[in-house]
């Protein structure tokens, strides 16, 4: 029997939360999108998405979750039965997301034991593509890679042993021992980036602002779509997270911290990556736009490469950011797997460890057939059609059943019976239009 989980206190939903929230992209792909759209002159559409955007549909999703108490299918379902469907589809893709995501992780998984050893050698971009699928060649996809075959089998039982829990002794436990623990380590990381030779080349190229780019709309757009896949918006889990509150809970504070602490991360992560560059630059006489990349280009490639002349240092900092690029992975998968996982068990009503061991068991199968000589190519492919079309989709859907159908107004007196930050009319306006 399926019952609805609650955390035992703000501090497990706001750990869970900004470990759904800080993941992947904010350590290796905002330093990239900030640099390439304005440098520092981005950070004002960036801060007004965050105004415009997260803060106030983070709200909502927080309002929406807390209110019902339901598993993402039966909250639209109570709206009105033919909203299901629109559910199902929502927390499949996610569901979708969590396969390709442990792949990705796959990879991290093996760098970081191939870290202590340096395992990637000199020429670390035919490494990448013989360890773990580097290559677009189709001739390379018949073939299963094993140690990302075997990475992929064992973070799944990860994830599972994590989520088959009570929310709270699973998710809530872990997601306190991880985050914290991320911050401190990348915190480390980036403090000590910061003092290394051609720091200042690299922070001074990051930060050089274009101010001519305020014009460009695609810039704008750029900020409003860092800032929802930054704090996983619109993907249900907020939503699911909320649902588990306790009451007389501080909604609006707890979406103030969530945001600030995922924005402190991925800035304070931009000028410790770019620090790393501007010492290679400086080190080795490249220059800095031969370096300037994101994705697995600059975690997997580059970033080994320059680990490479570091000397005894970079055998310090090599695990170090990759088990902190696995503990934001791990703590973002399990909030991509638990909208199905609860919508599963509630829908069927059957048991959390259950439900968790069927996806599972479906994911890890779908993870491994990404495992091949074309893994990279793959994930790629999976992830534009489900970021770039899926979920934005599905967000405007969502704006529209809770602003329109459902109203709003029901929402504010619960919004504003405990925290500092109060809603009304502008917050409603803003959901809207």
């Amino acid at each position: 029997m399926s019952e609805h989980g609650q955390w035992d206190s703000s501090l497990s939903f706001i750990f869970a939360m900004i470990g759904a929230a800080v993941g992947l992209g904010n350590i290796w792909r905002f330093s990239y999108v900030l640099y390439s759209n304005g440098g520092g002159s981005f950070f004002i559409p960036y801060l007004i998405a965050i105004a415009m955007m997260g803060i106030p549909f983070l709200i909502l999703e927080y309002a929406v979750g807390f209110s019902f108490k339901d598993s993402f299918s039966n909250i639209l379902k109570k709206i009105n039965p033919k909203y299901e469907i629109i559910a199902w589809i929502l927390v499949s893709f996610v569901f979708i997301v969590v396969i390709y995501y442990m792949v990705i992780l796959s990879w991290d998984l093996v760098y970081l034991l191939s870290s202590f050893t340096f395992g990637w050698g000199t020429d670390t971009v035919s490494y990448f593509t013989h360890t773990v699928g580097g290559s677009s060649n189709l001739e390379s996809a018949g073939f299963l890679l094993i140690p990302t075959t075997v990475c992929v089998a064992l973070l799944w039982v990860v994830l599972w042993f994590i989520s088959h829990k009570d929310v709270d002794q699973g998710i809530g436990k872990f997601s306190k021992i991880l985050i914290p623990s991320l911050f401190v380590i990348m915190g480390f990381i980036i403090i000590y980036a910061l003092t290394l030779p051609g720091a200042g080349i690299g922070i001074n190229t990051l930060l050089t602002p274009d101010w001519s780019k305020l014009l460009d709309v695609n810039i704008w757009l750029a900020a409003f779509a860092q800032i929802i896949f930054s704090l996983s918006m619109g993907q249900a889990i907020a939503v699911t997270y909320a649902s588990y509150l306790p009451e007389n809970s501080r909604l609006t504070d707890n979406v103030l911290i969530v945001v600030a602490s995922n924005s402190l991360f991925e800035v304070c992560t931009a000028f410790g990556v770019f620090s790393i560059l501007g010492y290679m630059s400086h080190t080795a006489g490249t220059p800095m736009i031969q370096l300037i990349t994101e994705g697995t280009g600059l975690i997997f490639i580059v970033f080994p490469m320059i680990f490479n002349i570091m000397g005894p240092i970079g055998r310090v900092l090599a695990p170090l950011l990759f088990l902190a690029i696995l503990f934001a992975g791990i703590t973002s998968a399990l909030g991509f797997l638990e909208p199905m996982l609860n919508s599963l068990a509630i829908k069927l009503n059957m048991s959390r460890k259950k439900a968790a061991t069927i996806l599972s068991i479906i994911g890890c199968v779908f993870s491994l057939m990404l495992t091949t000589g074309i893994s990279s190519y793959l994930v790629g492919i999976i992830d534009s059609f489900v970021n770039e079309f899926g979920i934005l989709i599905l967000i405007g859907v969502q704006c529209i059943i809770f602003a329109w159908f459902y109203g709003l107004d029901k929402f504010i007196p619960i919004l504003n019976e405990n925290g500092i930050l109060k809603v009304g009319t502008l917050w409603k306006t803003v959901i809207k239009y």
